[in-house]
């Protein structure tokens, strides 16, 4: 079981916690962590992409000039291809990209993930995101006294609005829940920061 020190909004050490290697622990999987993110950022392309083809473009229907004896090169259509303003020859057109993972795969980028930046030092453990009210400056201020700074991704285990508004505020943080964390997230993050009761979830949803 690997100790992690607990603190608190203020940054101070309050308690020691012990999570499971399973999920804090393993040697992380560089090559399955890759193919979570390609499969991540294949599946937010919208695929909407197109181009038209020579039989899509207006005007064309008439033949330019006759067949022969012109001295000119034979065409058929001024929308071909090779013609300005013509179609497009094996253009893109609309597709879904997207593709699954198997869960096996997905639970072991996760886990690797977290186990990346538990080894890195980039794992903080709050006791818990307590703000008294929507502010942005109370987060920013507790993201400081925990020393954190550039890229965040704070980890709860139920949605707070308070703390999922004001941190939304701050360029660089983002919110997310224990439940429905992504691989890409959580390594495009320079820092985790998890509160404890999400620190459990987590054990309890991945091990």
């Amino acid at each position: 079981m690997a100790k992690f020190d607990v603190l608190d909004i203020n940054g101070k050490k309050v308690d020691t916690v012990e999570l499971s290697d399973a999920v804090f622990g393993i040697t992380p999987n560089e090559k399955v962590m890759h193919a979570a993110v390609v499969n991540f950022l294949a599946n937010q392309r919208q695929g909407t992409h197109s181009t038209l083809t020579r039989s899509e473009v207006s005007g064309g229907g008439r033949k330019p000039w006759r067949q022969k004896g012109t001295g000119r090169a034979r065409q058929g259509s001024i929308r071909s291809p090779q013609w300005t303003h013509g179609g497009i020859a094996l253009g893109p057109k609309p597709r879904d990209y997207s593709y699954s993972l198997n869960k096996k795969v997905k639970r072991l980028a996760i886990c690797s993930a977290l186990s990346a930046k538990a080894s890195e030092g980039k794992l903080v453990i709050v006791d818990n995101f307590a703000i008294a009210d929507y502010s942005t400056k109370a987060v920013v201020k507790m993201l400081s006294n925990l020393g954190v700074s550039g890229k965040t991704l704070m980890v709860q285990a139920v949605a707070d609005k308070k703390v999922v508004k004001s941190a939304g505020n701050i360029p660089g943080v983002q919110t997310t829940l224990a439940t429905t964390m992504n691989a890409y997230d959580t390594i495009n993050a320079g820092t985790l920061v998890v509160n404890l009761e999400a620190a459990k979830k987590l054990e309890e949803v991945f091990a």
